[in-house]
């Protein structure tokens, strides 16, 4: 059967349904090293296209997030983005680490969602959380 609702790219929708409490995403910027024994789902088409954004906002209506992880150097290098994230998600639960320790945090990752994105720091860890 042809899905036409929810998630429809169908290695994103598997990656989802295979979470478990705790496990880790990653959304990234299309410059982010992702080891080859991580999964790398890879959206990006061209320079900023899609936005991390455009796709951090249909992760997040299908994942049960309990919290997120961004890098300590977004907050002076793309404050804009920074903004953008904690603005629309002003309620989650946000943690900070040094870049060097997120792209160390890609090995656990179940997966790595590759974007357009380009701008500066543009990766989030997203934790997934239990829906009871």
């Amino acid at each position: 059967m042809l899905k036409k609702t929810g998630i429809l790219n169908r290695d994103i929708a598997v990656v989802l349904s295979q979470l478990g409490h705790t496990d880790t995403i990653i959304i990234a910027d299309c410059g982010l090293p992702i080891p080859k024994e991580t999964e790398c789902i890879d959206l990006s088409i061209s320079l900023g296209n899609p936005a991390l954004m455009d796709i951090l906002q249909t992760v997040m209506q299908h994942m049960e997030v309990e919290k997120v992880t961004l890098a300590d150097e977004i907050k002076l290098n793309n404050t804009k983005l920074h903004h953008e994230i904690t603005s629309k998600y002003r309620n989650m639960p946000t943690d900070y680490i040094s870049h060097e320790s997120l792209k160390k945090a890609i090995k656990n990752a179940k997966a790595v969602i590759r974007t357009g994105e380009a701008t500066p720091f543009a990766n989030i860890i997203l934790h997934a959380g239990v829906i009871f």
